[in-house]
């Protein structure tokens, strides 16, 4: 249920995608065109075993005169079994309103179920609905296993239906291993909803969610399990999307989740020191377009590449690459999305060692040409498709822009006070986030914060941040399910996802935007409506309310510091540039994005610009 898709399409996804099994869910066989055995060599012929057939329901402790009808119907189920080649069948805790509470007869009804499979070189494995009628937790499954007491009867454990109930493994470790016949991850995000709902619609996969799946796998290995790690995710984004695009993602949670519990070894995630460069696709006249703006926020041209044409401007620690070359990954990248960002560079501490990590969990490397005397740098591919450098210069004799720039003996514009990339936030489809939360967070070791629900005038928009341990790296992913937003009509200008949304921190935001020539470089126009909330929100005084407004910058304070920002207008409606103050403050300005987006949208319907107010 995992994957979208007919039988076959699942199955050729899991084995693309590196998978050594399968279940089979009743759905998928019974919609498939074909017999069992059918199914039994197409996966063989994938390279797939066939691990678990499920689900059978409403078995255990039902009125007696149901119990013959519900055996031959497993009979009826072990024949299929038996074409499919698959041993265990699970078994879920009854949900029927007429099911009887007695644990004695649930386990006498299992204890026959078992001597049948058993029969038949077969096994059953019963598991605990997080909805079931009277067992719902796995110590109850595990008591009516203990006290059936038959050696093709075990236990079958579900991160989800564990962990939703608040519930953990305590006790794990007195169950003997071998009576661990299989065991299910899913993980999920925290909501206010009936369980049922919430298992059906938004279980994801291992570190995409917010359930704490990563000890529940601890204790899982540390009692002894040592069968299969499977995912048994219902999401309704993941029964829309690319099958092997999921099945990658599944697989890359598996590999992640075994290492956070020990059961396999992986490189410690690379320690990031910020952003060393952004790259942009340009043609020509998207080129001169944008090194206008540059240099009116106060960049300077540092330098030519060696052998492509490709330029640097700096300011501060901020290196920013236009790239025009042509027959090249960045050509490549314009041609699809135009003018765009197409790679960031990240400081990282041991590249070797990041990329190892990367490549194990299944992260497309890429290389691209090296001329005489330049730097090979190490590369991956984020999951749309962009080039994220690893920038590692312990052990290099000259930096990357020596090596592979002529660079310029000093700066041709006035700098601004613009002293490092702050954040780089990217726009995704709606159906894409947990994609990325899990890229983020396994590849890079980053964290992920709570989600942000910002009002656009055209619809909802989601902000969700990954963030380094040490915060030298914040990369905010933002999503709508509308077209119309700001979210939605970038990424309808870009045809796809990608970064909109890049950044800069000063020490002196008021001196800075003072020197910026705002005739090139404009200013998003900021309500007067927005000065007046915002002074009597946060108790501003006459004085600071006088500069904000007079510069038109926003304002926002949480518990650790102030935040002052500002944004220019987009740049043909695919990014823009945010200029900001931290002092301690750890948000982005979410209470000032629907400000944003609100005079975003008026622009994009009037095309009107700060130059014609």
């Amino acid at each position: 249920m995992c994957l979208s898709g007919t039988l076959p399409e699942k199955l050729e996804a899991a084995a693309a995608a590196g998978f050594d099994g399968i279940e089979i869910f009743e759905s998928d066989l019974l919609n498939f065109d074909g017999s069992p055995a059918r199914v039994r060599q197409m996966a063989a012929d994938l390279g797939l075993a066939i691990m678990l057939y499920q689900p059978f329901r409403d078995f255990e402790a039902m009125p007696q005169d149901l119990l013959a009808r519900n055996l031959a119907r497993a009979q009826r189920k072990f024949d299929v079994m038996a074409e499919l080649g698959v041993e265990t069948v699970l078994v879920c805790s009854n949900v029927q309103d007429i099911a009887i509470d007695d644990p004695a007869r649930a386990a006498d009804d299992l204890r026959q179920m078992a001597e049948a499979a058993a029969q038949r070189g077969l096994r059953v494995g019963y598991e605990a609905l997080a909805w079931g009628r009277h067992t719902r937790r796995w110590r109850q499954a595990w008591q009516i296993v203990q006290q059936a007491d038959h050696s093709a009867l075990g236990l079958i454990l579900d991160s989800f239906h564990t962990l939703s109930l608040g519930d953990t493994l305590d006790g794990i470790q007195d169950v003997p291993a071998d009576k661990l016949f299989f065991v299910q991850f899913a993980d999920a995000p925290k909501l206010s909803m009936d369980v049922l709902s919430w298992s059906r619609h938004h279980r994801n996969f291992p570190g995409q969610g917010d359930l704490p799946v990563a000890a529940f796998a601890c204790d899982l290995l540390a009692a002894g399990y040592a069968g299969p790690l499977s995912l048994e995710v219902f999401n309704d984004e993941f029964r829309s999307a690319p099958a092997r695009l999921t099945a990658l993602d599944g697989m890359r949670s598996l590999i992640w989740l075994e290492s956070e519990a020990g059961g396999v070894a992986l490189p410690e995630p690379a320690r990031f020191a910020g952003v060393d460069f952004l790259e942009f696709a340009v043609d020509a006249t998207a080129g001169r377009e944008l090194e206008a703006r540059l240099r009116a926020l106060g960049f300077g041209l540092a330098g030519h590449h060696r052998s492509k044409a490709v330029d640097l401007y700096r300011q501060g620690g901020v290196n920013v690459i236009l790239n025009m070359e042509q027959d090249s990954a960045a050509s490549e990248h314009f041609q699809l999305h135009g003018p765009s960002v197409c790679a960031i560079g990240l400081k990282v501490d041991d590249a070797e060692r990041a990329m190892t990590r990367a490549r194990a969990l299944c992260c497309q490397e890429w290389r691209g040409p090296v001329g005489p005397s330049e730097r090979s740098i190490p590369a991956l591919r984020a999951p749309d498709g962009t080039l994220l450098y690893l920038i590692d210069d312990r052990l290099a004799e000259r930096s990357i822009y020596e090596s592979d720039f002529i660079l310029q003996p000093e700066a041709q514009s006035a700098a601004t006070g613009l002293a490092s990339i702050d954040h780089v936030a990217q726009a995704l489809p709606a159906h894409r986030l947990d994609s990325f939360v899990l890229f983020y967070r396994a590849v890079f070791g980053m964290q992920a914060e709570a989600v942000q629900e910002i009002a656009d005038p055209y619809g909802l928009v989601k902000s969700r941040a990954m963030v380094s341990p040490d915060r030298n790296l914040r990369i905010p992913l933002n999503v709508s399910e509308s077209g119309h937003t700001a979210t939605g009509r970038f990424i309808a200008a870009y045809a796809g996802s990608g970064v909109h949304h890049i950044a800069f921190r000063t020490d002196r935001l008021f001196d800075t935007v003072e020197a910026i020539d705002r005739s090139v470089a404009r200013m998003l126009h900021v309500p007067e409506n927005y000065y007046d909330d915002v002074a009597a929100r946060l108790g501003l005084d006459d004085t600071l309310l006088t500069r904000l407004h007079d510069d038109g910058l926003l304002y926002d304070r949480d518990p650790h510091g102030d935040f002052l920002h500002v944004y220019t207008e987009p740049f043909r409606e695919r990014f823009f540039f945010e200029l900001v103050q931290r002092d301690g403050y750890l948000g982005y300005g979410a209470a000032n994005a629907a400000v944003r987006m609100a005079v975003q949208a008026q622009m994009s319907r009037t095309g009107a610009t700060a130059a014609d107010r």
